[in-house]
């Protein structure tokens, strides 16, 4: 009604928007479903999934925008009811701040990727109305007409970076890259704290799939330690893990330290312990 190509750019973001958050929806749904027969490590994925097709979408519609504003910039026609358009985005940007508030707790409450690439999606949102909102300020001030189509390409501009943003960060979770440096100097320290128990540890690998965080570890650990001993350890150390990192499922596998031990020479075996007189006050190598 307008015939304003800026707010026809946010009309359009809109439209992506409603898609993107009916695919979040579907998306966050189904990741929480608990693994089956033929997913057994759950259904995580799908939240990347989402975050990778959602970035897609909101190239196509940048490419429509520019599409439009460039046809405008050389071919600029007057805009009408100006007042409308206005009142429009004032809303509009109200509303976008309110929802992607909203979504950005959510997300930080359930380390949903999906729920966090829509909240940064309206975030984005937010300040393209606002951009639209005083472009058709100034026009309704100036009267300068290709303010429209201009203001439209900076809109696109903000959108083509929101879509690289939630593309990257999507596909990092489809390909499997570890997790950030800070958690697994995390991981690290909760291991190294145990350093009575643990003598070493290698081959720690992290992933995230979707809110998930996927750990395992091999460690070290005294030959003559018990199976019992052994067990808790481990869960000790899963559940200190999970609680600075929650939703993480972990594997640890525990390897005996070899023959040449000096630490490990020093604790008498459990046998000798109890008094067995052909036990050695050493532990025995692996045969």
């Amino acid at each position: 009604m307008m015939g304003s190509v800026a707010v026809l750019s946010e009309a359009i973001h809109s439209g992506i928007d409603l898609l993107a958050a009916l695919i979040a929806r579907y998306s966050v749904k189904m990741s929480a479903e608990p693994a089956d027969k033929d997913h057994r490590y759950g259904h995580g994925k799908y939240e990347n999934l989402s975050g990778a097709i959602e970035g897609a979408l909101i190239f196509v519609a940048a490419a429509w925008i520019i599409y439009e504003a460039l046809n405008k910039l050389f071919d600029p026609e007057p805009i009408e009811i100006i007042y409308a358009g206005i009142a429009v985005m004032g809303v509009s940007a109200v509303l976008n701040y309110l929802v992607s508030r909203r979504l950005s707790k959510v997300a930080k409450k359930t380390d949903s990727l999906a729920l966090e690439a829509d909240a940064y999606h309206l975030t984005t949102d937010v300040w393209t109305s606002v951009g639209v909102f005083i472009a058709l300020v100034l026009i309704w001030a100036t009267g300068i007409a290709w303010l429209d189509p201009l203001v439209a390409l900076v809109v696109a501009a903000f959108i083509i970076h929101a879509a690289y943003d939630i593309t990257t960060r999507s596909t990092h979770g489809l390909l499997d890259r570890s997790l950030p440096e800070a958690e697994i100097k995390l991981i690290e320290r909760i291991i190294k704290g145990r350093e009575t128990a643990v003598l070493n540890f290698h081959k720690l690998r992290a992933r995230k799939m979707g809110s998930e965080r996927q750990i395992d570890v091999h460690m070290v650990v005294p030959r003559n330690l018990s199976v019992k001993e052994g067990h808790d350890l481990v869960s000790d150390l899963e559940k200190e893990i999970k609680k600075e990192l929650p939703g993480s499922v972990i594997v640890i596998h525990i390897e005996p330290c070899d023959a040449n031990c000096a630490r490990c020479r020093m604790t008498p075996e459990p046998a000798a312990q109890q008094g067995d007189p052909d036990a050695s006050s050493e532990c025995r190598p692996k045969d």
